[in-house]
């Protein structure tokens, strides 16, 4: 198992065991751990989260996919694991909107 894997594993189970222990400490309602591909192409992005659907039994969530997402997810009652892959067209817009960053000074 890779040790960001078995780290992050270990992780979630001390916090549940710490919520557990401490119910005057005040948690949210819901959590979703991301995973993001790292591929330079819209192509490779898009053929991993089809290999994680797969995986794990879901569909592609086209309701990111205006936004240049391109998503599935399983949910485990309150708490997600959701794949996205953000295209091209998504890392361009973004760019584009930071490239601006700092240029106007609204004082």
């Amino acid at each position: 198992m890779h040790d960001h894997r078995r780290a992050l594993i270990n992780g979630l189970l001390n916090l549940a065991i710490f919520l557990q222990a401490h119910p005057d400490v005040p948690a949210s309602s819901s959590l979703t751990l991301h995973h993001f591909p790292n591929h330079d192409n819209d192509d490779d992005l898009r053929a991993e989260i089809d290999q994680i659907a797969a995986r794990i039994g879901s569909e592609i969530d086209f309701e990111d996919s205006p936004y240049g997402h391109y998503a599935t997810s399983v949910l485990f009652g309150p708490v997600e694991y959701r794949a996205v892959a953000i295209l091209s067209t998504a890392r361009a817009r973004h760019d584009a909107d930071r490239s601006y960053y700092g240029c106007i000074d609204p004082s």
